[in-house]
């Protein structure tokens, strides 16, 4: 195990990186992805402009074509569901925002934020009360868990691509 970025405790080899549960500051971190149809809906910028509000620092964010192989991967709790294929296929059909967020309990936060999967139950106010019909276009990918979170970082993100820096806001967000 080595110390990484932002004084992380990480372990893996080469370019990927699993990060432990906390940062040395106990925020964890979460992974955020803005589907393909978030992205041509243009609504990347309100996305973004929700979590910063909420108070959660961005540090990691790519446009992205993913692969296949990156998607069955990310997905591979999914694997034996119909809607697999699908959705790796459309996942794969346009560009996606991949973002990593940092915060006090942002992995629960953030899944708040985003609402329910299927967006006929989620509320208003939420990502997918505000912006969805359908659960097969519910326009973002928030990470269910920490421990999920550590992974998918991992998958989307190299260890230099996650950046460490000072937010001034910190001591009016935080007690």
């Amino acid at each position: 195990m080595t110390t990484g970025p932002c004084g992380l405790q990480i372990t893996g080899t080469g370019s990927r990186f699993r990060t432990l549960a906390q940062t040395k500051d106990c925020y964890t971190r979460t992974f955020v992805a803005v589907k393909p149809d978030g992205v041509q809906r243009r609504l990347v910028g309100d996305i973004v402009r929700r979590f910063e509000k909420k108070g959660f620092k961005l540090v990691g964010m790519k446009l992205v074509q993913a692969s296949e192989d990156l998607l069955k991967d990310h997905y591979r709790d999914l694997r034996t569901k119909p809607f697999f294929d699908g959705l790796v296929r459309y996942m794969g059909s346009g560009p996606v925002v991949a973002m990593v967020w940092q915060g006090l309990d942002v992995v629960k936060t953030s899944r708040r934020m985003l609402g329910e999967t299927n967006p006929a139950d989620s509320l208003p106010g939420t990502v997918r009360g505000d912006y969805c019909v359908e659960v097969g276009r519910n326009v973002i990918h928030g990470s269910d868990s920490v421990e999920s979170a550590q992974r998918e970082i991992s998958l989307w993100f190299r260890n230099e691509e996650i950046q460490c820096w000072e937010d001034p806001a910190s001591p009016w967000i935080y007690a």
